[in-house]
């Protein structure tokens, strides 16, 4: 007996959810990214290296070291390097999964083709977010390796700090295109910038959260990239306590709400 395929994805089955095919996205990414998009990929990964220049090495000259609620003391280059290192995995994934993501949908009506194969709404959404990890992941190994060539990795962990970049920009990517779906105008996109920049100000990037008042602390760490940062400069300074495992736990929930939403959403838009 034939199949009404529109009918049974409507009908809310998984199969109608997932294909298990969202490698066909991210090659389709790839394939984009490798054609238009490497002067952007450039950029994104110098931008974390002429901040840890201008900063942690010229800056640093005058503040001299940073002593860590452990009683460590480091430069502030080996500082803040991490905190940029996390910094550049929320920026690769939230541009990946705002900006891109809006075009595909509102303009260059991506998602409508591809919803009408095989290919179901969580394909979409992890595809598009597993391209948005391997450039994150890229942008980690480089920047890793400017801060093992400057010294700035004290300890053996720093090796996981890869793994937790992606886990990161993964947390990122699934929350920003869940929110993306959400906006009508390139203008929307203007309040993602604004929520991203005091993140990047205040979430113990270029100093210790400690210098601001209890209450505000509270706030600042409820934020996902002081999450990101104190998990990727725990890992990097060898500062490894349970804490560690509290961030981790964060991001799996911000990667299944994100994941759950964007699913949900794109099916909404797309299949009706």
């Amino acid at each position: 007996m034939a199949v009404d395929v529109d009918a049974a994805r409507r009908a809310g089955s998984v199969g109608a959810l997932y294909a298990r095919n969202a490698r066909s996205v991210v090659a389709r990414g790839l394939l984009a990214t490798r054609s238009t998009n490497w002067p952007v990929m450039l950029s994104g990964f110098f931008e974390p290296v002429f901040y840890l220049f201008a900063m942690g090495v010229g800056l640093g000259t005058y503040i001299g070291d940073v002593e860590l609620p452990s009683g460590q003391t480091v430069t502030y280059a080996a500082y803040i390097a991490p905190a940029l290192l996390a910094v550049s995995a929320m920026n690769g994934a939230v541009y990946d999964s705002t900006n891109n993501v809006f075009f595909k949908m509102h303009y260059g009506k991506l998602y409508d083709a591809m919803l009408t194969t095989s290919l179901g709404p969580l394909d979409v959404a992890l595809g598009e977010i597993l391209t948005a990890l391997l450039r994150g992941g890229a942008y980690a190994a480089g920047f890793l390796t400017v801060m093992q060539v400057m010294g700035l990795n004290l300890a053996l962990s720093a090796v996981f700090a890869v793994p937790a970049v992606l886990l990161v920009a993964f947390g990122f990517a699934s929350v920003g295109m869940a929110v993306t779906s959400y906006l009508k105008t390139f203008q929307h996109l203007e309040w993602v910038t604004f929520v991203m920049l005091p993140m990047f100000l205040f979430s113990a990037t270029f100093y210790p959260v400690t210098v601001y008042p209890g209450w505000l602390q509270g706030i600042i760490k409820a934020l996902p990239l002081y999450q990101a940062v104190e998990l990727v400069r725990g890992l990097t300074l060898g500062v490894l306590d349970s804490q560690l495992l509290g961030h981790v736990a964060y991001f799996v929930v911000m990667i299944a709400l994100g994941l759950t939403f964007t699913t949900r959403r794109l099916r909404t838009l797309f299949l009706g």
